[in-house]
């Protein structure tokens, strides 16, 4: 095969595996409508999670923690490393379509004992190339599965880092809930003491019976457990939050649930910025892609594998006679090889590729409809939590205000020392959902954040 051939061989091979025996995969554009639900109203295309994560959580002692967890932090190092993985696997398929080099050098040293002797050197220098020529597009299938492969993983990896940051936002405002929940138990606990105090010294004096004194003494008791139990619950969190540092148990430095300052005006965006924004849509839209691409090299296996090989170097060893110091050798050769008695194998493979990506279609679609639904759960627990605010705020003071009346009552003889009790306890109670509440309403925030594809730089 002369050299002209040889180049219109490679040229046609060229032009054919860029182009490819298939389409290539077209990404999705389209989502279900009322995807948020149908209570949730869009009205821009923007949306929180446009903002960074530094500009949703202004608190430095968090943004400080976060740092630490994105640079400590065991699960994220272990993604980030696959991404690295995945990029030296991506290498070979890109390398695919160059030719495959070799150099082979031969030498030999043969003595005949005849007349005296003859002593022979020869030599073989030859460098060999092999280029298998992508007509039906098995090579750029590989190649284009392996570029899903590697988004697929870095869009895993952002997902881990936004899952990373909006755990140890929740750990760190839920470690501030307890601490103000603590210490309204530890202010009533000790005002419960002097009641203890009173209760007995009004028992003495006939003023109160056997029964409201060990009521009273059971409600202290009780607020008593109640402390211990929510500095059980600050240990554990911090613990938790500990774990996501990637540090030994220790004291967390924190600021107040008080001044925690969160975005007021929010927006969800348009659906389709799901697609565009949060990393696992996009990682399992790149396992669908990836699935397809597995489907296309199926089906360019059904097809022959065309091969262009050839050598080219010196030799001292052509002909029947060693003559010269050296002569250049070369050859072409172009090869086919048709798959026949696997067929059934191959179909076989098809047909698993095709369900594989039917499967990989299921949960792309799954994805979607998971992102609209967490949205609309972080939303609605948002609103609602904020809602509540305000009532919480109403009843507290108005258990304040029973709590001063029924005290003062009581002293004048017309009420019994177990409305007071009852007062109190409803406006600890209360005081502890008011706390409560205003977390969850910062969670239902970092909830919606998270779910909206938000924790980027």
């Amino acid at each position: 095969m002369n050299m002209k051939n040889i180049i219109l061989i490679a040229a046609c091979a060229a032009l054919l595996s860029s182009c490819g025996l298939y389409g290539k995969y077209k990404p999705a554009k389209e989502v279900p409508e009322g995807l948020y639900g149908e209570e949730v109203v869009i009205t821009d295309s923007s949306s929180i999670a446009d903002i960074s994560w530094r500009e949703m959580f202004t608190d430095a002692k968090l943004q400080a923690l976060i740092d630490t967890a994105l640079v400590r932090n065991v699960d994220y190092k272990t993604t980030q490393l696959r991404v690295k993985q995945a990029e030296a696997a991506m290498i070979p398929a890109k390398l695919a379509y160059l030719p495959s080099l070799a150099i082979a050098p031969q030498g030999g040293y043969n003595y005949v004992d005849i007349n005296g002797g003859v002593t022979t050197k020869t030599y073989t220098a030859p460098a060999s190339a092999s280029w298998e020529l992508d007509f039906f597009g098995k090579l750029t299938s590989a190649k284009r599965k392996a570029q899903a492969t590697l988004e697929q993983t870095r869009d895993y990896e952002q997902a881990v880092k936004t899952q990373l940051i909006a755990g140890v936002a929740t750990t760190y405002y839920s470690l501030l809930m307890l601490d103000d929940q603590l210490k309204i138990a530890e202010e009533t606990k000790a005002n419960w003491e002097q009641t203890v105090k009173t209760a007995r010294a009004m028992k003495k004096a006939g003023m109160m019976n056997e029964a409201g004194l060990a009521q009273t003494e059971a409600t202290y008791y009780n607020i008593s457990t109640t402390v211990l139990t929510l500095k059980e619950s600050v240990n554990e969190a911090q613990n938790t939050l500990c774990l996501l540092l990637a540090k030994t148990p220790q004291y967390i430095d924190r600021g107040s649930l008080s001044e925690a300052v969160l975005p007021e005006n929010i927006s969800v965006g348009v659906p389709v910025s799901v697609l565009s924004r949060r990393p696992d849509v996009r990682a399992a839209e790149h396992a669908l892609e990836a699935a397809f691409y597995d489907t296309n090299k199926a089906r360019a296996s059904f097809y022959p594998q065309i091969s262009l090989s050839g050598t080219a170097g010196w030799t001292n060893s052509v002909g029947s006679a060693i003559m010269n110091p050296g002569e250049f050798i070369g050859s072409a050769l172009l090869s086919l090889v048709q798959p026949i008695f696997n067929r059934g194998a191959l179909v076989a493979n098809l047909k698993a590729m095709k369900a594989g990506q039917e499967i990989a279609l299921l949960e792309f679609k799954k994805s979607i409809l998971k992102a609209g639904s967490e949205v609309n759960l972080a939303l609605d627990k948002y609103q609602t939590a904020k809602a509540k605010t305000e009532f919480y705020t109403k009843q507290v003071a108005s258990l304040e205000t029973a709590v001063k009346s029924t005290q003062l009552l009581m002293k004048h003889g017309s009420t019994t020392y177990l409305e007071v009790l009852t007062a109190q306890t409803t406006l600890l109670n209360a005081r502890l959902n008011q706390v409560s509440n205003k977390f969850v309403e910062i969670q239902g925030m970092i909830e919606l954040y998270r779910s909206l594809g938000g924790g980027q730089d």
